[in-house]
């Protein structure tokens, strides 16, 4: 293998004529010059200087290896260059996972913080509603619904961004939907939209709530996600009980009442690879995070 310090000092010879001028250049004594180029002939078997006057100047060998180092060079400075900007987080790829309700709620703002700060960083997003089993599979950064107290497992960090109380989604002129608040014991025989179609943990929140309160709600309709479940509402199908931030948005002929005694809460976690949590996209991404939950913009 050639030494790349090797290949430098000879191409300072080559480009200045001279050991002594080399070794001005490069803040060495002209005798480690010498030593360095006696080192490089010796590796390649090549002759790679000729005595010219007080100089040297290089032969047919040395032509063409001073040519090829020049481009070796070259892409090893680039390589230097990637790794200083890859250690102050200014390039390489950021893998961030969501769930469905603060996509368009949050990421928006996430994505604008890091495009600003840090350009040359790709994002690579993906909707998913639980943690994957396989680590191999899980994202640098992943918001999740967790209860009181969360744990992630070993190698994460689980950041607390929320605490969201759930809502009643009703259709208009319902008889609670003038109210500001409503008894989820209240809501017990009405005709209800389920809006979780994957029973995750949003879901399981809401049960409990419901025992808690002495009954199990009734589903008429089960829905996929929090906007055509809204949407059924909107057609008079029935409730739906939903966090506040997937309420954010209403149809036209939807209001929302604030539900009490209980009232569900679902606590949202930015789940953080230990091993990237220092790194400045990561800081930036959590920042914005607690931005977007605190409701700033």
């Amino acid at each position: 293998m050639l030494d790349v310090h090797r290949l430098r000092v000879f191409r300072s010879v080559v480009a200045s004529g001279s050991v002594q001028a080399a070794a001005a250049n490069l803040g060495y004594t002209p005798s480690a010059i010498s030593q360095h180029l006696t080192a490089l002939q010796r590796e390649t078997g090549l002759t790679l200087l000729a005595r010219a006057g007080r100089g040297l100047r290089p032969t047919a060998a040395g032509h063409a290896l001073a040519a090829e180092a020049d481009r070796v060079l070259a892409r090893l400075g680039e390589a230097e260059s990637l790794i200083a900007d890859l250690r102050a987080g200014r390039t390489g790829v950021l893998s961030i996972a969501y769930f469905a309700s603060v996509g368009a709620a949050w990421m928006p703002h996430v994505v604008r913080r890091i495009t600003n700060g840090l350009p040359g960083v790709r994002l690579d997003l993906e909707m998913l509603e639980h943690i994957p089993v396989d680590r191999e599979e899980r994202a640098d950064v992943q918001v999740v619904v967790g209860p009181a107290g969360f744990d992630p497992g070993p190698g994460y960090t689980a950041h607390h961004l929320l605490d969201d109380p759930y809502v009643a989604a009703l259709p208009a002129g319902h008889r609670f939907a003038d109210q500001e608040e409503v008894d989820l014991a209240a809501l017990a025989d009405e005709r209800w939209v389920d809006n979780d179609f994957a029973r995750g943990w949003c879901r399981a929140i809401l049960i409990e709530a419901c025992t808690a309160a002495g009954f199990s709600p009734a589903f008429r309709v089960e829905a996929h996600d929090f906007p055509t479940a809204l949407a059924f509402v909107g057609a008079g199908i029935g409730l739906t009980v939903l966090p506040a931030l997937g309420a954010v948005k209403l149809p036209d002929g939807v209001t929302r009442v604030r539900v009490v005694r209980p009232t569900p809460i679902r606590s949202i976690y930015a789940v953080v690879a230990d091993a990237v949590e220092r790194t400045p996209a990561v800081r930036i991404v959590l920042l914005a995070l607690r931005e977007a939950a605190s409701g700033i913009s």
